[in-house]
């Protein structure tokens, strides 16, 4: 009889312990976009995707499970990789909102792939595969970026400089919930607005105050907000 509770009440903890891994595989989301124009203006330049140059408009890096402590899971299912067959009603929308700018030009499903496969997977007690991928692409269009930056005066493309208080101030008041905004540099050596991180509950529903900032490279105290024009990569190649 010992024995048999002995059992029960292993099998009773290895239940809850399951239970609890489950509930807490992560803590919260990030939303990450990124800006053409900044990502095309470097030395590294870019590739347009096989279905051309898309708007200028913010697109969609990736929907990043984090916890609390700042660490991050990854590659939490090797044997779910990504189905394009799962996501065909979503496609079109994400070659306009997703796009792969990476050279050579692609098609999309190796960005998608190896986003869904490092990080989706990692999300798959909450969401599965099309889930995934439709809550990021609602998630653009709730926050809306380009319009929210516009809307405070801070344009693409019109030769100002801008400082990181201002661009944080306009997301914030835009989509109400402060971001983590990251630059690179063009060229030249100036800093130019790169990444845009929005912290998203675990539902990836909902924008939330980010509980831990991301490390990433820090914007220089004038920042560009470049337009989105022709990559060297296609110029070079006569592919305008």
């Amino acid at each position: 009889m010992k024995t048999n509770c002995s059992i029960l009440f292993k099998l009773l903890l290895i239940q809850c312990l399951a239970i609890l891994c489950v509930s807490q595989d992560f803590d919260f989301f990030y939303f990450v976009q990124q800006w053409p124009g900044s990502y095309c203006d470097t030395k590294q330049s870019c590739c347009y995707p096989k279905t051309g140059k898309p708007a200028e408009d913010f697109s969609i890096h990736g929907l990043w499970p984090n916890y609390n402590d700042g660490s991050y899971p990854q590659n939490c299912d090797p044997d779910s990789t990504f189905d394009r067959s799962e996501v065909s009603d979503l496609i079109r929308t994400m070659e306009e909102d997703w796009p792969t700018l990476a050279c050579p030009s692609g098609d999309g499903l190796k960005f998608w792939g190896h986003e869904w496969n490092k990080h989706g997977t990692c999300s798959e007690s909450m969401l599965d595969q099309h889930a995934y991928f439709q809550k990021a692409l609602d998630l653009k269009k709730k926050a809306n970026l380009l319009q929210v930056l516009k809307s405070a005066g801070i344009r693409p493309g019109d030769g100002k400089f801008y400082s990181l208080a201002s661009i944080k101030e306009a997301i914030e008041e835009g989509v109400g919930n402060s971001a983590y905004v990251q630059c690179n540099v063009d060229p030249s050596g100036n800093s130019q607005l790169y990444q845009v991180y929005l912290c998203v509950d675990t539902s990836a529903s909902n924008f939330i105050k980010c509980p831990v900032l991301p490390r990433g490279r820090l914007c220089g105290s004038k920042i560009e907000f470049p337009s989105f024009g022709p990559s060297r990569s296609h110029e070079e190649h006569g592919e305008l």
